[in-house]
């Protein structure tokens, strides 16, 4: 699965969850070959192994299949999961219903019966926070993914694709055929576990036109996701306050089209559906940090990084409350601090009260302002990123705002300049190796064809519009169960035009991955723009 990450394929659900348990305390001691496991994720029939060290890829592939090898016996799940029954209550008017029932050849109110006839299982989580599969339900409901998923899937809309189940936690694009709509709450930030439905906790739906009240149904609540669209400066703790801004920070005075914070994000969640997230460009963020005098190893997940903020399209403001020390890495862009330009990919001094600001740059989408001691806003499960498919983060930074800065590390800047590669707004070639679903699809020429980046990209990821790669007859109508995924990864849709994956991609996904980015081509996407063209290139190596 690209240069750092393995998938292990195994046979079936209840395999894939036995060795996601026994390999979790493996990696959790972090001994030996272990050390290079970052964090796994669970899927349908594989367990995806996501590296810190890709040099030691084969290592730890040989073990995994040893460990997979002799692994024979399901792990049942934890006790208090099991005995959990949890009701949720639906409104069997989705509109996919009608498809279902054609599908299935069952009528209407057999689809609904069949649904909430039997109980179900967690198996995994993915896509989403709080989205869980689930299994066990009744075989005469397996039906296929639509064939063009849809742009928007409401929250709460409840699905069946494949044999799997679930609830959407929020809205989302989506594949899964829609037969109902529930209330309950399926993620909330501030509620132990965050998730609703956990690994192994037993699920029933239950109809609403069947039943008006029961003690164990799901009830709605208002959702907390942990980003908010309030106004008014934030304080060192990360809420929002009024009056007085004397504090050492970054008062922003304008954001551009989009401004958010971004540290290394939030690994070993997974679980629950969170992504890692995190700076769009890795290279780029750490760069800066470097530039201010932050030393930081990259595999660090002790605690969260310093955050920096990345700029999309320029149009940043910022006032210093204090003297900062600032560096801008990413996409160069005209930037000045008080009508004077300053460098970029250099250390930049901010006097108390001076204002930089950050024109549009030529080349490239994404800029980071690092500042030495980091922006400390509170933490959001482990991180201060934004992650902007799970909706979970700190409050998006508005005009007023003032940014709290910590204190400086005891490690000085050693850099003045430091190159960076140069961007471009012609085509971009990026590097590609083989996806484990290559065989899929008839990939003859996709090395020489030339694609346009669609205007509906972001940080989850780059749609590429033009020529379209067709599954091999073999695979044509072939269901995949959902399966981990990594930044970098190509997945082709039904549609067949590719799919780029970068920091905000879902956990999990039910498309076929053809190939994977080297971590080099995942800098260069991030900057990619809307109607910039684009060519995949096979490589021999990360």
């Amino acid at each position: 699965m690209g240069g750092a990450a393995l998938l292990v394929e195994v046979a079936d659900t209840d395999a894939a969850l036995a060795l996601r348990a026994h390999l979790g305390p493996l990696a959790e001691r972090a001994t030996g070959v272990w050390e290079a496991v970052d964090h796994l994720v669970a899927g349908a029939r594989t367990v995806l192994v996501v590296l810190r060290d890709p040099g030691r890829r084969s290592d730890v592939g040989r073990e995994c299949l040893d460990e997979a090898n002799r692994l024979t016996v399901a792990v049942a799940p934890p006790a208090d999961a099991a005995e959990v029954v949890i009701e949720v209550l639906v409104r069997y008017d989705g509109p996919d219903l009608d498809e279902v029932a054609h599908l299935t050849g069952l009528t209407r109110d057999e689809v609904v019966r069949a649904h909430t006839g039997t109980t179900w299982r967690v198996g995994f989580g993915g896509f989403a926070p709080g989205f869980a599969y689930l299994v066990d339900g009744d075989p005469r409901l397996h039906v296929p993914r639509r064939g063009e998923p849809r742009t928007r899937v409401p929250a709460g809309s409840v699905a069946l694709a494949g044999d799997f189940s679930g609830i959407y936690p929020q809205d989302s694009p989506g594949g899964w055929q829609l037969i109902g709509t529930t209330d309950a709450v399926l993620w909330d930030v501030d509620r132990d576990p965050p998730a609703l439905l956990a690994p192994g906790t037993s699920v029933r739906f239950v109809d609403a036109d069947q039943t008006s009240s029961s003690s164990n149904l799901a009830h709605a609540a208002p959702p907390v996701t942990g980003m908010g669209g309030t106004t008014g400066p934030l304080d060192s703790g990360g809420s929002r306050v009024g009056g007085d801004i004397g504090q050492r920070g970054l008062e922003v005075l304008a954001t551009g089209p989009l401004t958010l914070v971004e540290d290394l994000g939030r690994p070993g969640l997974a679980d629950a559906g969170v992504g890692r997230s995190g700076a769009a460009d890795p290279t780029a963020y750490l760069l800066g940090l470097r530039l201010v005098g932050h030393l930081l190893d990259p595999h660090e997940t002790s605690g969260p990084a310093p955050a920096s903020l990345e700029v999309t399209l320029g149009g940043l403001s910022v006032r210093a409350h204090g003297d900062l020390l600032v560096a801008l890495t990413g996409a160069p862009c005209p930037a000045d601090v008080d009508g004077r330009p300053v460098p970029h990919g250099a250390p930049v001094a901010l006097v108390d009260g001076a204002v930089l600001t950050l024109g549009v740059p030529a080349a490239g989408l994404r800029t980071w302002l690092a500042v030495r001691g980091g922006v400390t806003v509170t933490p959001v499960l482990g991180s201060r990123a934004t992650d902007t498919l799970a909706r979970v983060g700190p409050p998006l930074p508005g005009a007023g705002d003032l940014l709290p800065i910590g204190p400086p590390p005891a490690t000085f800047p050693v850099v003045e300049v430091a190159p960076q590669p140069s961007l471009t707004d012609g085509e971009v070639v990026l590097d590609v190796g083989p996806g484990p679903r290559a065989g899929w699809c008839d990939l003859t020429g996709v090395d020489e064809t030339s694609w346009a980046v669609s205007s509906r990209s972001n940080r989850v990821g780059i749609r590429l519009e033009g020529n379209t790669i067709q599954r091999l007859p073999a695979y044509a109508d072939r269901e995949l169960p959902s399966e981990g995924m990594v930044p970098g990864a190509v997945q082709v849709p039904p549609g067949g035009e590719p799919v780029v994956f970068l920091a905000d991609h879902p956990v999990t996904g039910g498309y076929p991955v053809v190939a994977v980015l080297t971590s080099r081509a995942i800098a260069l996407a991030a900057q990619l723009r809307p109607g910039q063209r684009v060519r995949l290139r096979w490589s021999r190596g990360d």
